[in-house]
């Protein structure tokens, strides 16, 4: 029994680990975040196939808001259209916290 609940243990701490690193390499990119979270909104052909660049308008704009969030405004260049408004979710902002990114729709503003 005892080397029973070793093996549970380390079988626990192995799927941890996967996870966490999984979790990281999702989110180790401001693309790789980005591409993360629109799979996670439920649109993953977008996710995969569509080209990402950098937000030029909005990042000069909200310049010092981003810069107190550490954070830049990226658009996806064939963006998912939204089932429910029909609109489309085009512009993301991506936080950076250390070495790890996260990534939220900014809107179409």
């Amino acid at each position: 029994m005892n080397t029973f609940k070793k093996l549970l243990v380390k079988k626990e701490f192995i799927f941890f680990i996967a996870f966490a690193t999984i979790l990281v390499l999702l989110h180790a990119t401001p693309s790789m975040a980005l591409r993360t979270q629109v799979f996670i909104m439920g649109y993953p052909k977008a996710a995969l196939t569509s080209p990402i660049v950098e937000d030029a308008y909005h990042n000069k704009v909200d310049e010092e808001k981003f810069a107190e969030l550490n954070a830049k405004a990226y658009t996806l260049t064939h963006p998912p259209i939204e089932k429910a408004t029909q609109g489309e979710l085009s512009n993301f902002l991506v936080r950076k916290f250390g070495f790890f990114y996260a990534a939220e729709y900014y809107g179409d503003t």
